[in-house]
């Protein structure tokens, strides 16, 4: 089982959320009422499912990401979605 995140991480992921997950995913992973998947229901030990929808996206409505994130923004956003916002 993964070490829980650190404040610092959390924190780091919540920035990599509002720079790229936000307008959909809605603010603190509160859906504004669309279709997006409520991500505060994700999996939180499932770091590769996780990881293959951010970078290779959710046809048709999530766009892969997988130019747009390093490594470490990919592992604080994990850190933020399993915090639950």
């Amino acid at each position: 089982m993964a070490a829980q995140p650190s404040e610092a991480e959390i924190d780091q992921g919540r920035e990599v959320y509002g720079d790229f997950c936000v307008t959909c995913h809605g603010r603190d992973m509160v859906n504004p009422g669309g279709v997006t998947f409520d991500l505060r229901k994700f999996p939180k030990d499932d770091f590769e499912r996780f990881r293959n929808a951010v970078l290779d996206g959710k046809p048709p409505a999530m766009p892969p990401w997988r130019d747009k994130l390093r490594d470490e923004d990919l592992k604080s956003l994990w850190a933020y979605v399993r915090s639950g916002g």
